[in-house]
């Protein structure tokens, strides 16, 4: 077989999140970091990554154990067929444990590469399905849809989640709406800023998840208000309205921090934020740590204020192409970057 490189995005939450687990509505956009496969011939399966190589042979050799290689052991139970060999490796450039989606990442383009290898030749709703299914039934952690849809779609996009549902088997999931914005935006004033405390997304989310479940007005309330804002997010963002779009950013994080889902790392860069003039700020994924994102007019003031607050790791999104193939990736790259504005 030929040997398959590819690479998926990680993402950001503008405005939206987390309704993308409750049947609502996010804006998001790709980060200029990517998680990175190669797939080629062995004679088992093997995988490398880090310096260190598994062979997975037993059964149960791919049961979770809570290191490297946990991410390719749920794909390869979910996807493997008794004739498959081949080495895995992988690795990643998108910020660990930080909100923007890096173990999806690296899942999204183990899923694809895979299918590729095999011959599958799966369109992208059904990577981004797959890939979901995988990392809540076989990677055991509690997540949404956004973070699958966007590392597989990759750019900046208006998803719609409704009617989608955690009980269902995947194939009778309903594919979720993407709606690209890249073509019509020309600016994105929006700054990120890693808290420097790594987190777990699903430690976050289960909480929340189970109060939602058992009908807490609080939180059906708090999130139905987030997906509308969303829909305000959108209008704002085309008509490059900053002072709106900050406004209704500084409400999604209200909500999820009244519920409990924000943290002080994340309060204490997002206090840093608004002191030096942004117009909004709040999580760009789970809170408890991981990363913020905020809105200003001059995103330089913003880096800078970052840095005085003693922020990790500072970056901006951009809108970039999916999961793709290697050979694919520049060409992608280069019609997103070539479009001209629309309106």
């Amino acid at each position: 077989m030929k040997t398959v490189q590819c690479s998926a995005p990680g993402r950001c939450g503008i405005i939206g999140n987390p309704t993308d687990m409750y049947g609502g509505s996010v804006i998001s956009c790709t980060i200029p970091f990517r998680a990175h496969v190669t797939i080629e011939p062995c004679d088992g399966i093997e995988v490398v990554t880090a310096g260190q190589t598994r062979r997975f042979e037993a059964p149960d050799d791919l049961d979770l154990r809570d290191d490297l290689f946990d991410v390719a052991r749920a794909v390869l139970g979910y996807l493997r067929n008794e004739t498959l060999t081949c080495r895995i490796t992988y690795a990643s450039d998108v910020p660990m444990s930080s909100g923007v989606s890096s173990s999806t990442a690296l899942l999204v383009a183990l899923v694809f590469g895979l299918m590729r290898y095999q011959g599958n030749q799966a369109h992208l709703y059904t990577v981004a399905e797959v890939s979901r299914y995988i990392e809540l039934n076989h990677f055991r952690v509690v997540c949404g849809y956004q973070d699958a849809y966007m590392c597989t779609f990759g750019g900046l996009n208006y998803m719609d989640f409704r009617n989608k549902q955690f009980y269902r088997h995947a194939a009778e999931e309903l594919y979720a709406t993407i709606e690209p914005l890249t073509p019509f935006i020309s600016e994105l004033p929006l700054v990120l800023a890693h808290t420097g405390v790594q987190h777990s997304s699903d430690a976050v989310h289960k909480p929340l998840r189970e109060r939602w479940l058992e009908g807490d007005p609080e939180v059906r309330q708090g999130y139905e208000e987030i997906a509308r804002l969303a829909q305000e997010g959108k209008k704002a963002l085309l008509a490059r309205d900053w002072p709106r779009l900050g406004a209704l950013m500084n409400r999604n994080h209200a909500i999820q921090r009244d519920l409990g889902g924000s943290g002080e790392s994340n309060e204490r860069l997002i206090q840093a934020a608004l002191a030096a003039g942004a117009l909004g700020a709040k999580l760009a994924g789970a809170g408890g740590g991981g990363t913020i994102i905020a809105l200003h007019p001059e995103p330089e003031v913003l880096e800078r204020a970052f840095e005085q607050a003693g922020s990790e790791r500072i970056f901006r999104p951009q809108p970039g192409p999916g999961v793709c193939l290697d050979e694919e990736h520049e060409h992608i790259a280069a019609t997103m970057q070539n479009r001209q504005p629309v309106g």
